[in-house]
């Protein structure tokens, strides 16, 4: 396996994170506009990358939007950007039309629930069973084409298996079950602290 650089944030620099986040979803929706990170905290300059999530909190909660600061999963490790500049491009894609299928609309803003995971520890494996460690890492595929990724915290959110995270990483990635056993299919696992609101606008929760 390979291994990348590790960054960790402190709370208040998660805490930073969501409200950049929240900050760049809300100017991309109602003005179109590419928020700035402006002055930005010591680890924001780190080079890395992030991912961010928009959950609406009406009815069930459906998932409005996730995306990541990268074409492709093999960039995953190319640390190009700045962290912040990272949370902001990830951000308005996951509030573009692009991601869901739909652009998140400005009367929703106040509905959707924000977080932000930011990378460290890369592995590339070829063994993902016996590497994965459930609650703690992150699952990026790129294989055929196509690639996608899932939170360090979703297999415990729904109790899922190792084989059952993997396989949804391969379905969210267009890619059929199993795939991630394929010689031609590149499995990488993320460490990643998870930043999130408790509730829209609200105090910021550590998952992980």
């Amino acid at each position: 396996m390979s291994e990348a650089q590790s960054i960790h944030l402190s709370d208040d620099d998660g805490a930073r994170a969501v409200e950049l986040a929240r900050d760049s979803v809300e100017a991309f929706v109602r003005n179109g506009q590419r928020e700035q990170p402006g002055s930005m905290r010591d680890a924001f300059y780190n080079r890395t990358s992030a991912f961010v999530r928009l959950q609406s909190t009406r009815g069930r909660g459906r998932l409005r939007g996730c995306a990541g600061a990268h074409e492709t999963v093999r960039e995953l490790g190319n640390e190009s950007k700045q962290l912040g500049h990272a949370i902001v491009e990830a951000a308005i894609n996951a509030a573009s039309e692009s991601s869901c299928g739909s652009e998140v609309e400005p009367a929703e803003l106040d509905t959707i629930r924000v977080s932000v995971c930011t990378v460290s520890n890369l592995l590339l494996t070829d063994d993902p069973v016996a590497d994965i460690e459930l609650g703690t890492h992150g699952v990026a595929v790129d294989g055929h084409g196509k690639h996608g990724w899932m939170y360090p915290t979703l297999p415990i959110e729904n109790d899922w298996s190792v084989f059952e995270y993997l396989d949804r990483t391969c379905r969210k990635a267009g890619l059929p079950n199993g795939a991630w056993e394929d010689d031609d299919v590149m499995v990488t696992l993320f460490e990643g602290q998870v930043f999130q609101e408790s509730e829209p606008h609200g105090e910021i929760e550590i998952l992980s």
